[in-house]
């Protein structure tokens, strides 16, 4: 029974790995082989340049995913490292958002041409949207921290029933024995 989230944790890892390994080879496969057999006409070089240029993040945070989340075993079997979770929130959640972005303007390229890589434009933009919101929730945590407001008590509006009901009743009191 030791370890026993850590050899949880790497058989999803390893589970997670090969999809995603399965998955870029078919949507890279798939990429490859139309544009070469069905729409050899409209390819180009700049359609290749496009394709490795665009591809490239999906390929090095695959990369990325591979080198921190595959589980490290020793040559007794034993599970050395167990890598890191490739489901955690933050950073690791936004990588996957990219990737799959990623595959999805692959395939919607695949299909409609070079004009739909302009899709990927989406990535920046909500790389910016998330930058403003966290920083905005930032800024609005510190100006709570700092009182942001007079000096003068909570006003009645703000103040729980309870804090009502004892401000009725003349405070609150302290009892000391």
């Amino acid at each position: 029974m030791a370890q026993k989230a850590a050899k949880q944790q790497a058989a999803r890892n390893t589970f997670i790995l090969k999809r995603t390994h399965l998955i870029s080879l078919a949507v890279n496969a798939f990429f490859i082989l139309l544009r070469l057999l069905v729409f050899r006409t409209s390819c180009t070089r700049s359609t290749y340049l496009l394709y490795a240029l665009l591809s490239a993040p999906a390929f090095t945070i695959e990369f990325w995913f591979e080198r921190i989340g595959r589980p490290v075993i020793a040559a007794s079997g034993e599970l050395k490292k167990s890598g890191e979770d490739l489901e955690a929130k933050g950073l690791t959640e936004y990588m996957w958002d990219v990737l799959y972005w990623t595959w999805g303007c692959t395939v919607v390229t695949t299909v409609f041409g070079d004009k739909a890589w302009w899709a990927y434009i989406v990535v920046p933009l909500y790389s910016i949207w998330l930058a403003w919101t966290t920083f905005g929730g930032m800024k609005q945590g510190m100006l709570g921290m700092t009182g942001g407001g007079g000096t003068e008590g909570p006003k009645n509006g703000s103040m729980s029933n309870r804090q009502k009901k004892m401000g009725k009743k003349g405070g609150q009191k302290m009892q000391y024995r």
